[in-house]
């Protein structure tokens, strides 16, 4: 396996750090899980299932940790905090999600561990980070979502906003986690030192609202347009069926006269006023009256097969039960099972599906403390980091030295790239002047070429700023062999044209790999490159259709819910730098590299994790409750001073159950008995939720958010995605960086979640205009002469301007 060898130790409670280290155990590092005594408080979360011996345990926790070992140390104190600090020092990996406090008692420090063992690989996670006006607030995923602007969009257009109450932002936490270290641990096989990051899960969140957040925009659509509404593209929702539920996302004008055609209502697809998508959204209810009958007339499953030969985007909206069973995932492995004690639960695995070194299938949830005795045991020899030859000291970008050609568009592949490109791969992307990245713009009216608007795309120069960008007719011979010629002696190659295209460019696994015997190729479809939906169309909203999620978001008894414009996209993106890193690993150790074949929908199964659980071992979900959630009490949106301003409270333990009551003036509901615990409040959430808006509603969020930390209490501004270019918190920490580019002069991008050093890995160089690299790639990479070039210019092969589909 590609992390076979490597040892991490994981201490602390966070959800996002125990998904990082479980990604690393999928993949066959040792790792160590170090719990208090009495075992991770997490052990005792949602869902509560019997595993046996009277034993109950969460659900959720088993998701976050099967194929672990757990250590609890033994006491006394002094000699606990010595024991752990020999054996970090027998690690390659640290994630720590202790806080300050909590790693003070133990004695650990950072900067001495770096120099007691240089190799050492040290992930610092947090809610909001080691720095800012956050760093200290007490953080809950629903309080972590609000202030990264995931939840003010969503929801009914009255309010308040719509969150999942939980298990969301500790996957993109961890992910975000998991892409470092791997970055590190692949320059450190070069020869390179340790690294020490820092990963706030609240960093990690914006980035799936960054695009929302710098998208150009007329103010008034900048609002929640309702329930599986969403600006600008219409329809982009949930709708019914004769049976099942639809998922549609229909974006260009060539979609929309194909859906309204599908649906037998043709002249809808003619009708002007129907044709620009903002109109439409405008429009939205008398064209539901039209076309929601018509839905009804079949089932999901027809009108999916159908939607797929007419190649729209369209697709099943899976409960729980079909996300179990369904053979398009079953086929891939994609659910496994999960032993907990006498009890075997199956959830989805991991999403990274490295076709040579697949992640392990399944496993078994420790036990607290049950590998104490192995780990500690005196005569393990296993040699500590510090004993390692000693790496470089020099401290450059981890992923200096490697390339990446770039064979993606739009959101998701860009964005796994530009994780690479942050970290100091030499990506070149690779388009072409007929067919430039779809994020440079769609529209193909005259004043767009003749005033090169496409240069002028906010999230294309958000999404590919550190990259080397050339222009290639992929479409003529000439083309395609100078794309080899690149691909030749690259390291890695992402992808996400839809799964025909590839083989017709001949730019498909099997004829690169001719080429470059060892390349690691990354692709990304909705449902994988093999099986029956294998060409199915896909958007971002798309890929959350079908992983299921949307059934257990909104109120029961309402339409399954979507929770973001096009949530697959950012995570697709993600789980792309991470599966081409840790393929890149194991290529650096063997030699070997490999196809990986994702699935961007199979991506999306870990934020449905903890219902598929619960499906499974009890044969149903429970009810879905909007805002609240189904362990904690209470927990919702409440609305403040202003208009639509909002703010998200977590009450996460009983300290800040009496913290809350003393803060909002309502002693009287701490003294009553029926309130004590979790259970008793859940009787009578609306009389308590009542309380906490009648309080509110006197303060700002920002206010309100600050008394309510002050005291303890998880709570955070609904932010929208606009407000974070101000938000005193990322400014602090310096996480929009502003950058100068040609055709529109200086604006801001966003940085990644994780940073060394406490700062932000930098934006070298803004995102490039179309062809700008071609004259430095083609001579300086392929050693091209330049009249050789001038050749390709004057064929039409290369250029640096787009070219009107009239031409």
């Amino acid at each position: 396996m590609p992390l076979k060898g490597f040892r991490a130790i994981e201490i602390g409670a966070l959800p996002a750090a125990a998904y990082c280290s479980r990604l690393l155990a999928d993949f066959g590092a040792e790792t160590i899980k170090i719990e208090p005594a009495g075992g991770d408080p997490e052990r005792r979360g949602h869902p509560r299932i019997d595993i046996g011996e009277g034993q109950r345990e969460s659900g959720f926790f088993a998701y976050l940790n099967y194929n672990k070992k757990s250590v609890i140390l033994p006491d006394p104190e002094a000699g606990k905090a010595a024991r752990l600090r020999e054996l970090i020092g027998t690690a390659d990996v640290l994630i720590d999600s202790l806080n300050d406090e909590e790693r003070n008692a133990l004695g650990i420090d950072h900067a001495e561990l770096r120099r007691t063992c240089p190799g050492i690989v040290i992930a610092d996670i947090s809610w909001f980070g080691r720095s800012g006006p956050y760093r200290d607030f007490k953080g809950a995923d629903a309080v972590c979502r609000a202030l990264a602007g995931l939840v003010k969009m969503v929801g009914p257009v009255e309010g308040p906003p719509l969150s999942l109450p939980d298990f969301q932002a500790c996957i993109s936490g961890g992910l975000s986690s998991f892409i470092p270290i791997l970055g590190a641990l692949l320059a450190r096989l070069n020869g390179g030192p340790g690294r020490n990051f820092e990963i706030s899960v609240h960093d990690a969140n914006v980035t799936l609202a960054e695009f929302q957040a710098i998208v150009e925009m007329p103010e008034e659509f900048q609002r929640r347009w309702g329930i599986n509404r969403f600006a600008r593209p219409y329809p982009l929702g949930i709708f019914p069926c004769k049976s099942g539920w639809l998922g549609v996302t229909v974006v260009t004008p060539a979609q929309w006269q194909s859906f309204c055609n599908l649906l037998n209502l043709p002249e809808l697809g003619k009708d002007p006023d129907y044709v620009v998508p903002t109109d439409r959204l405008m429009k939205a209810d008398e064209l539901e009256a039209r076309f929601l009958p018509q839905l009804l007339e079949k089932t999901a499953e027809e009108w999916f097969d159908l939607a797929r030969k007419a190649r729209l985007p369209f697709a099943i909206v899976p409960d729980m039960s079909q996300v179990l069973s369904w053979e398009v995932f079953r086929q891939r492995k994609a659910i496994v099972p999960i032993r907990m004690g006498e009890k075997t639960v199956e959830a989805p695995g991991s999403p990274l599906h490295l076709t040579k070194t697949p992640p392990k299938f399944g496993g078994e949830v420790p036990r607290p403390g049950e590998h104490t005795d192995e780990i500690l045991d005196p005569k393990d020899r296993r040699r500590p980091a510090a004993d390692m030859p000693r790496p470089s000291t020099e401290n450059s970008l981890p992923l200096k030295g490697m390339r990446i050609v770039d064979l993606s568009m739009g959101w998701a592949g860009p964005l796994a790239t530009r994780n690479l490109a942050d970290m100091g791969a030499d990506v070149i992307k690779i388009e072409a002047c007929k067919h430039p990245d779809w994020w440079r713009g769609v529209d193909n009216r005259p004043i767009v070429f003749e005033q090169m608007l496409y240069e002028k795309s906010n999230h294309f120069n958000m999404m590919n700023r550190n990259k080397r960008a050339i222009t290639l007719d992929l479409a003529r011979p000439e083309g395609v062999r100078l794309a080899k010629e690149l691909i030749k002696d690259a390291d890695g190659v992402i992808a996400n044209y839809s799964a025909e295209v590839l083989p017709k460019l001949g730019l498909d696994y099997p004829q690169l790999l001719e080429i470059n015997p060892s390349i690691v190729m990354v692709t990304m479809p909705a449902y994988g490159s093999r099986g029956p939906w294998r060409d199915c169309r896909a958007y971002g909203s798309t890929l959350e259709h079908g992983s299921g999620l949307p059934r257990v978001s909104g109120y029961e008894g309402g339409p399954p819910a979507m929770n973001h414009l096009a949530y697959g996209d950012p995570v697709g993106g993600l789980s792309a730098a991470s599966a081409m890193l840790t393929a890149l690993v194991h290529r650096k150790r063997t030699g070997v590299g490999q196809l990986v074949d994702l699935s961007q929908v199979q991506c999306l199964l870990p934020f449905a994790a903890v219902w598929a659980i619960e499906q499974s071992a009890f044969g149903r979900i429970g009810p879905r409750r909007g805002n609240r959630h189904p362990q904690l009490s209470p927990q919702g949106v409440f609305r403040c001073a202003g208009e639509d301003e909002w703010i998200l409270v977590s009450v996460t333990d009983e300290a800040a159950w009496r913290s809350l009551c003393t803060t909002i003036g309502r002693k009287d509901l701490l003294q009553d008995p029926g309130l004590e615990n979790p259970a008793g409040r859940r009787l009578r959430e609306t009389e308590i939720e009542a309380a906490i808006e009648a309080w509110t509603r006197r303060y700002s969020p920002d206010t309100a958010m600050g008394m309510l930390q002050e005291g303890g209490i998880a709570a955070g501004a609904v932010r929208s995605p606009t407000a974070l270019l101000s938000d005193p918190h990322l400014g602090a920490r310096e996480f929009w960086q502003e950058i100068a580019r040609p055709f529109v002069g200086k604006h801001k991008v966003p940085s990644a979640a994780y940073r060394e050093n406490e700062k932000p890995y930098p934006v070298r160089h803004p995102a490039p205009t179309l062809g700008q690299y071609n004259d430095e790639v083609l001579t300086g990479v392929l050693g091209l002469s330049h009249s050789k070039i001038e050749l390709l210019a004057a064929e039409g092969i290369i250029g640096a301007t787009a070219i009107p589909p009239s031409e």
